[in-house]
């Protein structure tokens, strides 16, 4: 058995055909935890290179065991996938598309350059067969070949249409191959050539010259290792071994021993370092899997990803956590000794902690709810800093004042979130170049204005709330959050201050299911599926218009536990005692002034709930 470190292209540099044996399963990888992941790691050496940061750590993208096959004369060489053919064949499906985006953009240099990796040149038997670098099983080789030669994005559209089932609202999926290769074409797309919210990466350089820097990290960055057998090796033994299912290292007991032996190196009292300063990692508190974003990992990777992040202002990839700590240490050298890196990993972890858990910190504990409660896990990092250069408390209270504004209003108004790990490291470069003050938050937060990054400013902010669903971008949690620091408003000095131990939910004052109890504002009554009515007259209009303003803000209220079916669709007046009995929400007690619940009763209390919500959470 031959075990190398190669580039990625190098594999596919050879004249040869790397064959998927026909007892494999057929391709399977998907967006969310695959092809997406796979992209993240491939631009972001792409960005590095763009940017002139070519001594940041190889990334290697898997591995892959191949086993020689017997190769008749005249035949391209082959080789026997035994584990890896999902990867193989995805990086197969990403070179199509960069070769295509290449030559869509006229740069048919590079798409030459491409075609190399794609497929064989020269003399062969079998061309027609021969000719590809990977060859799958036998269902998916239509799919496969379609993906690798059709040429273009325009032309595989041609040959898989979208279809959709008669009546369906959805188009059926295409090809599993075939999507993977209008993914990858999107991203490489929107990476150089931007979308109308965000600039392309490097937008000040040529597109020639970033290509010509993201080969280069194709051909050295980003790395496989390539096992071959031998005539000797066992290839089902050895596939079992790779897949077999262990207890892996955490990149905290990677780093622990890293650490530790540099400690012992430098004449560091060990045990004396571990009892002060890191004992405390191997509680079961840092093990415990925690949800971020669509990842579960240990809080202790959680705090390592942030603390690196917070301190080059930089995104750092969570799959590689120890690489990169190792590469930053060993090239940065930021601390004069061992005890002196403890010392600072034990109090970031600390600030980690209350910035994470809500019950740590009564200064930052309603911050790390909110935090928690909107997964907005990448504003870690400039808080971090923020902590780190020793900000005041009045700085970190101010700050966290205009973080949830900031995510607040992008959330009524139905921003996207996608840009946040963007906004977030420029701001943490911020708080590094000028300082750890509320000051140069508010100047940072203020300074946007992409539609990706805007701070909303009170039209927008006014313009969302009174006219589209608070769900629009609000899920049950998030929206009982703004319902109740709204509720909360509604309490004065003299307030009695009852408390309940019951969950609070969100209510729709008006039903959804109110055409039975609710008549129209002209006595009328409403219009069951008013959505797909293929008249339209005045009730229909009517009844459309009424169910947009059941979703608004000024139609919700909070109750604790739930009122029976009965009361909940039943006629206002009904429904009003009964919310009065059985709420003790403030944001409930002015309902008995509306003798009556229409669209514009709707309006008054959406207005009167906004003029609170804006000076909750002001801007600037």
């Amino acid at each position: 058995m031959d075990a190398n470190a190669i580039a990625l292209l190098d594999i596919f540099e050879r004249k040869m055909r790397l064959e998927i044996p026909m007892f494999q399963r057929q391709y399977v990888w998907g967006k969310e935890h695959q092809w997406e992941p796979l992209w993240e790691d491939i631009s972001r050496k792409f960005t590095e290179f763009i940017e002139d940061r070519r001594d940041a750590p190889v990334h290697f993208l898997g591995a892959m065991v191949l086993d020689q096959k017997q190769t008749h004369v005249g035949r391209v060489e082959r080789r026997s996938v035994i584990d890896g053919q999902q990867r193989l064949t995805t990086l197969q499906i990403f070179l199509a598309a960069f070769r295509d985006f290449c030559r869509e953009e006229g740069l048919e240099e590079f798409a030459e350059e491409c075609e190399k990796y794609t497929v064989n040149s020269g003399r062969m038997a079998e061309p027609e067969v021969e000719k590809f670098k990977v060859w799958p099983t036998l269902s998916d080789r239509p799919q496969f070949m379609d993906v690798l030669t059709a040429g273009s994005k325009s032309s595989l559209e041609k040959i898989h249409p979208l279809t959709r089932r008669p009546y369906a609202r959805r188009f059926n999926p295409r090809p599993r191959m075939v999507e993977a290769y209008l993914f990858f074409h999107e991203q490489v797309s929107a990476y150089f050539k931007g979308t109308s919210d965000e600039p392309p990466v490097g937008a000040d350089i040529v597109m020639e010259h970033r290509l010509e820097a993201c080969f280069e990290a194709l051909k050295t960055a980003l790395k496989v290792v390539a096992i071959d057998l031998g005539d000797g090796d066992d290839a089902q033994v050895i596939f079992e071994t790779l897949n077999a299912r262990g207890e892996p290292l955490l990149p905290a007991d990677l780093l622990r021993n890293y650490i530790f032996l540099r400690a012992a190196r430098h004449g560091e009292p060990q045990e004396q370092l571990y009892e002060q300063y890191w004992s405390t990692f191997d509680d079961s508190f840092w093990r415990e899997e925690v949800t971020q974003g669509r990842l579960r990992r240990p809080r202790s990777d959680l705090f390592i990803q942030h603390y690196l992040a917070s301190k080059q202002a930089r995104d750092i990839p969570i799959k590689h956590l120890f690489v990169e700590y190792k590469h930053w240490v060993e090239r940065e050298n930021p601390f004069a000794t061992v005890a002196d890196e403890l010392a600072e990993l034990a109090r970031q972890r600390d600030h980690f902690r209350t910035l994470s858990v809500s019950h740590e910190s009564p200064l930052l504990g309603e911050l790390a709810h909110f935090l928690n409660l909107f997964d907005v896990s990448t504003a870690y990092p400039p808080l971090l800093a923020m902590l780190d250069l020793g900000a005041s408390d009045v700085d970190m209270s101010e700050t966290a004042e205009m973080l949830e504004s900031y995510l607040v209003r992008r959330a009524i108004c139905g921003g996207e979130t996608k840009a946040y790990n963007r906004i977030f490291m420029s701001l943490t470069r911020a708080i590094r170049t000028k300082g750890a003050s509320s000051e140069v938050i508010r100047e940072f937060l203020t300074s946007l204005k992409n539609a990706t990054d805007v701070w909303p400013n009170d039209a927008a902010v006014s313009d969302a709330w009174m006219r589209i669903s608070a769900y629009h971008s609000l899920n049950n949690l998030r929206l009982t959050h703004v319902l109740w620091r709204i509720s909360e408003t509604y309490r004065s000095a003299k307030s009695e201050n009852v408390s309940t131990n019951a969950p609070l939910t969100v209510e729709h004052i008006m039903p959804q299911g109110w055409v039975p109890h609710w008549p129209l504002q002209d006595g009328s009554a409403g219009v069951e599926h008013a959505w797909f009515a293929k008249e339209e007259t005045q009730g229909v209009s009517l009844s459309r218009r009424r169910n947009e303003l059941v979703q608004t803000f000024g139609n919700l209220t909070l109750i604790t536990g739930s009122l029976n079916s009965s009361m909940k669709n039943g006629a206002w007046l009904t429904k009003r005692d009964a919310i009065l009995t059985h709420s003790v929400s403030p944001i409930n007690g002015v309902l008995n002034r509306f003798s009556s619940w229409d669209e514009s009763t709707i309006e008054t209390r959406g207005r009167e709930l906004l003029e609170r919500a804006l000076k909750l959470w002001a801007r600037g």
